[in-house]
């Protein structure tokens, strides 16, 4: 019995088994063949399957009048590019948005439309360089970020809406966003000027902060590298890799998702913390962020003492490091969060609804060694008063290592109930 004698659902059915290609290959059997290729229920199962979409729109937003229309543009829009790349890619955009969608919507708004291929050429153009092909398809979905987008009722113009985030401590403000092209030239010619090693190699400037802090990453588009600066990077000495070197593969003969640069592995990560809540977005008045400080297990170091609750997490600051001479001096922020479980404060069985901060205990070691060793009244100045339900009293501070690795711990002391007057 022949294709032919066969009935269309069970042409269906088998069709819904096949992939785009194969599909099309039965389309040029014969005009029934055709017609059956071109029910849109094909399609939908295509399009959900590969680019996890529900409606057909192409890869700019802009509705179609079909998912084969749909399907069909998105093979178009990236024919030049390995396919599993393209859908880990919109994996990647499709997780950070969700999230942005859900939680940060003003910082969404900011995210323009995918580049084309000819804004891509002129970069590469004018700044003598080729893009890794995982951060050519980035920018395809999207074209950075532009603040001129933002909320103009907002008090903070686009400062805190950074889609990587950042982090504050004794006035020192970082919030890093992603740049359009356009930027990318303009301040990657503006930088070569000053730090004559990005005209030798092929650096480009691919994110910074919006604050008057400086942060800078630069992408190195022959090892597809991204590296943060330091406070001043002079040589290449002075910028920290911001992804293992061994996890990135270029190989132009890998025709699959294997295929890799540091910019898709590190969006990769900050959308996995962004999901699973490793890190979060804050409200501290002046405007929502993304704080980097890590909030969950097992970045962030959690300890419940007779009803008191302690989180700390810390974070090395690049952008405040001098690598310039052998000793070198790393500098290390932490974050630590102070509140009170539901039942109160517990000491030998009695329960009291507050308790205030004494007295606090650190002890800094870099490789082991003790460093510093403080104690003394209060933190930043203050003595919080927690009490269960409240809001989390969070501060933040930081030390300087001679080495890039070390370890702080410690103790607070607590008062049951409240003082009756402040001592100092």
């Amino acid at each position: 019995m022949g294709l032919e004698s066969v009935g269309d659902l069970a042409i269906n059915v088998i069709l819904k088994k096949l992939g785009a290609q194969d599909i099309a290959r039965v389309a040029c059997v014969s005009k029934r063949f055709s017609s059956s290729a071109s029910d849109d229920t094909l399609w939908i199962n295509l399009c959900f399957n590969e680019l996890a979409l529900t409606q057909p729109l192409d890869h700019l937003g802009n509705p179609l009048s079909s998912f084969k229309e749909c399907y069909l543009a998105w093979r178009g829009a990236f024919v030049m590019y390995p396919w599993s790349l393209v859908k880990r890619v919109k994996r990647c955009w499709d997780r950070i948005k969700t999230w942005l969608t859900n939680h940060f919507p003003e910082a969404e708004a900011t995210l323009c439309k995918g580049a084309t291929e000819a804004d891509i050429q002129e970069l590469e153009n004018v700044l003598k360089v080729k893009l890794p092909l995982p951060t050519r398809i980035l920018y395809r979905f999207h074209n950075g970020q532009e603040f001129a987008k933002a909320d103009p009722e907002t008090s903070t113009f686009g400062r805190s809406l950074g889609l990587i985030g950042g982090y504050s401590f004794y006035g020192h403000l970082v919030n890093v966003y992603l740049l359009p092209i356009c930027q990318i030239i303009l301040e990657t010619q503006q930088t070569r000027r000053r730090l004559s090693f990005l005209r030798r190699s092929k650096y480009v400037l691919v994110a910074a902060s919006s604050t008057y802090s400086r942060k800078l990453f630069f992408l190195n588009c022959t090892n597809g590298q991204l590296y943060v600066g330091t406070r001043s990077p002079l040589t290449e000495r002075d910028i920290i890799p911001c992804v293992p070197h061994d996890l990135i593969s270029l190989h132009q003969e890998l025709n699959s998702s294997e295929q890799q640069d540091a910019m898709l592995l590190w969006l990769e990560e900050h959308g996995r913390r962004l999901e699973h809540g490793f890190i979060k977005l804050h409200d501290e008045g002046n405007g929502k962020s993304i704080n980097l400080f890590p909030e969950e297990p097992h970045i962030c170091s959690t300890a419940v003492t007779n009803g008191v609750k302690v989180r700390a997490s810390a974070l090395v600051i690049p952008e405040l490091m001098d690598l310039q001479d052998d000793l070198g001096e790393y500098l290390f922020a932490y974050s630590i969060r102070l509140s009170l479980e539901p039942q109160g404060c517990i000491i030998n069985g009695m329960s009291f609804s507050s308790c205030q901060l004494h007295w606090r205990h650190w002890i800094i070691r870099a490789n082991d060694i003790v460093i510093s060793d403080v104690n003394g009244k209060a933190v930043i100045g203050q003595f919080p008063l927690l009490r269960p339900g409240a809001q989390e009293f969070v501060y933040q501070s930081c030390t300087p290592l001679p080495t890039p690795s070390g370890s702080i711990e410690g103790s607070f002391t607590f008062i049951p109930g409240r003082y009756a007057f402040m001592l100092f």
